[in-house]
């Protein structure tokens, strides 16, 4: 039987494992802007004009001189003639002279001449061409300015950026709807284990479903990649030997579920030790759950055994699968969602051992204390739904030896 585990900080972990990699170099792709969510870009955006391209008014109400409006009040009102409409979609025809307003609504464009506008609701109309106003304005109040949201050749999106909604929204108000994109990473995902059987499959006692390969293919096009299911292995080492070498062969990165533990039958990591050089950097992570995830390098490619509990399997995801996805597509590091939150009860946990503790989050009543409380949610590793329950990760430092009841957490969005 093989040494158990030499664990490692999950930290000191990740940080060999990337120190191995590099960013992938193929041909960047051109897509449609309207599918480049969660893919990563290739090169800086620059705005091609300035956004906007002319002066808008945010509300409803009267294009103005500010310096018309110097003074105006309940008690002393300005007058002002009103000379048009502002049309929506068109420029207008008209330009606003000394003591002169005209009707606008929000998003239209502003009248020469005009360099504020007035709220509706401070006006009241006196006659058919003429109002008053009880509220000053400034030069600029109410309105968008030209370039205001960008100027014309500024960068917009930089290299490297993970499209989300916003980004999408900003290049289509550009009219940018094309753009090139890093190739997505391709992954392959091995599931290991005489027991594992498809879920399109019907379990006999003793089986149990696939589940990793698919919680995991879902985390992986999340951050970008692209996941390649090779299927299910029993426990017969060349046979897993040699899928895991085919997968490489073809991939950016393998990940083989289950078989990382220290066991007589576990087979991950001397199949990573014969796939490649350096094989295995670190067999153990000091870390629950996930203890015996197993990370390696072959030949310039990540190669991952993940434990085969499903828990440890996808927490253990998004602390060293998705980090690396991100050094192979080049994307620039950007913070994870996270809320502050009041503990609900009392957790322990090993000095030493980093803990991820799954909560969910509740809306907090009480007041002075935050919105929400994260209350744990336990279960073995092997519980899927443990995880499926939960809004988020709580991440207990090594140094601790547990967190207190009404303690203010940081919980990672999951």
């Amino acid at each position: 039987m093989p040494e158990f585990l030499t664990l490692l900080p999950p930290d000191a972990a990740r940080e060999k494992l990337l120190a191995h990699l590099s960013a992938l170099q193929s041909d960047p792709e051109l897509v449609d802007t309207i599918r480049a969510l969660n893919r990563v870009t290739a090169a800086d955006i620059l705005a091609p004009h300035p956004l906007p391209e002319f002066q808008r008014s945010t509300v409803d109400g009267y294009a103005v001189r500010a310096k018309d409006t110097f003074g105006a009040s309940d008690s002393l009102p300005a007058y002002l003639r009103l000379i048009g409409e502002s049309p929506m979609g068109d420029s207008p025809s008209f330009e606003v002279g000394a003591g002169e307003c005209a009707l606008i609504h929000t998003g239209g464009m502003l009248p020469k001449g005009a360099d504020a506008v007035v709220m509706l609701e401070y006006t009241q109309s006196v006659s058919a061409n003429e109002i008053e106003t009880f509220k000053a304005v400034a030069d600029g109040e109410n309105l968008i300015r030209v370039g205001e949201d960008v100027a014309k050749d500024q960068i917009v999106i930089p290299k490297g950026t993970l499209i989300r909604p916003a980004e999408i929204g900003g290049l289509m108000a550009l009219g940018i709807t094309k753009l090139r994109v890093v190739s997505k990473a391709q992954i392959g995902l091995i599931s290991t284990g005489d027991e594992i059987i498809d879920p399109t499959e019907n379990a006999k006692l003793g089986q149990v479903h696939d589940i990793n390969s698919y919680t995991l293919s879902a985390l992986i096009e999340k951050y970008g990649g692209e996941a390649i299911r090779y299927g299910i292995f029993g426990d017969n080492f060349e046979v897993l030997k040699n899928a895991a070498a085919l997968a490489l062969s073809h991939c950016d990165m393998v990940i083989i579920t289950a078989g990382s533990s220290a066991s007589t039958r576990d087979m991950t990591a001397e199949v990573i030790r014969q796939m490649g050089e350096p094989g295995v950097l670190v067999h153990g992570i000091n870390t629950r759950p996930g203890k015996p995830t197993i990370l390696g390098v072959c030949n310039g490619k990540a190669v991952i055994g993940l434990p085969g509990n499903p828990v440890s399997a996808l927490v253990n995801g998004y602390l060293f699968v998705v980090p690396v996805i991100e050094k192979l597509l080049g994307a620039l590091p950007r913070p994870k969602a996270t809320v502050q939150a009041k503990l609900t009860v009392n957790l322990s946990s090993q000095a030493g051992r980093e803990d991820w503790q799954p909560v969910k989050l509740i809306e907090n009543r009480e007041s002075g204390i935050g919105r929400w409380a994260a209350e744990p949610i336990f279960g073995k590793s092997n519980l899927i739904f443990t995880l499926a329950a939960a809004d988020g990760l709580l991440r207990i430092h090594p140094d601790a030896t547990g967190l207190s009841a009404g303690e203010i957490v940081e919980v990672v969005l999951i």
